[in-house]
C-alpha cells in the first residue's frame, strides 16, 4: 500500500471529548472508498472516541466499545463493514494469523485500528495514520495521508473542516 512515507498532513487541537466525536463525524464525512486507518496515542488518548464518532455518523446506532478483548469489532453500515480492531493485548503478532487479520484487510472496508505497533510484520501499511497527543489542555490529533488513497482522502477532510494542509 505504502511505503510509510508521508504525502500530506493536518493537525486539529481537540478541546474536548465532543470535539473528538466531531472529528470522528468528519472523517466519517471525508470517507469515500475502502481504506485502512491507524490510531496511535497513549491509553485514554482518544483512539476510541474518534472512533465512535466516526461509526456514528456513518450510521451506528448502538454503543461503540473499544475490543479490546475480542480484537475486532465488526460493524454492519450503510457504506459496507466496517472492522474496529484494538491490538493492545496482542503480545505477539503472529497472534493476528489466528484471527484472520490479513484477510479482514482485503475485503474492501474500512479498517480502524488502534495499537498498529503491536501488529508489525503483519500489518500491511496504512492509508492514513492518526496520532493523537496528550497536552496539558485537550489533544493535539495529526492525520497524515500515507497512499493516494490517504491523500484523496484528507484533501476532503481539510474542505470538511478548514483545516491547513502541510505536505512533505
Amino acid at each position: 500500500m505504502s511505503n510509510g512515507r508521508i504525502k500530506s498532513q493536518a493537525s486539529f487541537k481537540i478541546d474536548d471529548e465532543a470535539a473528538m466525536i466531531a472529528l470522528g463525524g468528519d472523517i466519517a464525512e471525508a470517507f469515500r472508498s475502502k481504506m485502512t486507518i491507524t490510531l496511535r496515542g497513549d491509553l485514554g488518548a482518544g483512539k476510541t472516541t474518534l472512533s465512535r464518532g466516526l461509526l456514528q455518523n456513518l450510521g451506528h446506532q448502538g454503543a461503540v466499545k473499544s475490543p479490546t478483548y475480542t480484537l475486532v469489532e465488526p460493524y454492519d453500515l450503510d457504506v459496507g463493514t466496517v472492522y474496529h480492531f484494538d491490538l493492545y493485548r496482542v503480545i505477539d503478532p503472529e497472534e493476528l494469523d489466528y484471527i484472520g487479520f490479513a484477510d479482514y484487510l482485503s475485503q474492501g472496508s474500512l479498517c480502524l485500528i488502534e495499537w498498529p505497533e503491536r501488529g508489525n510484520g503483519y500489518l500491511s501499511a496504512a492509508d492514513v495514520s492518526v496520532d493523537i497527543e496528550h497536552h496539558r489542555i485537550g489533544r493535539e490529533v495529526t492525520v497524515m495521508a500515507l497512499t493516494d488513497i490517504g491523500t484523496d482522502f484528507l484533501s476532503r477532510l481539510a474542505k470538511i473542516t478548514g483545516c491547513d494542509l502541510s505536505h512533505s
